[in-house]
């Protein structure tokens, strides 16, 4: 089954267009937002250098579940 989204809101334009397996592998500054010295910060504080590692970083991953489990007990 096909999955169709609109990422355009979350990607710079540059991007927009990618395949999601390139977007996994893209610099985290591909993201629409985050700046070069952005993702310098999350280089050399946690050694995050594409959206696939921000995705799958412990801590990104803890803190999502918490605020969806938080979310969810409203």
């Amino acid at each position: 089954m096909a999955v169709t989204a609109d990422l355009a809101k979350l990607l710079d334009k540059s991007y927009e267009d990618k395949e999601l397996a390139e977007l996994v592998n893209a610099p985290v500054a591909a993201l629409a937002g985050v700046t070069d010295n952005d993702a310098k910060l999350l280089r050399e504080a946690l050694n995050i250098k594409t959206i696939g590692d921000l995705g799958r970083n412990k801590y990104f991953r803890a803190a999502t579940a918490l605020v969806t489990l938080a979310d969810g007990a409203r």
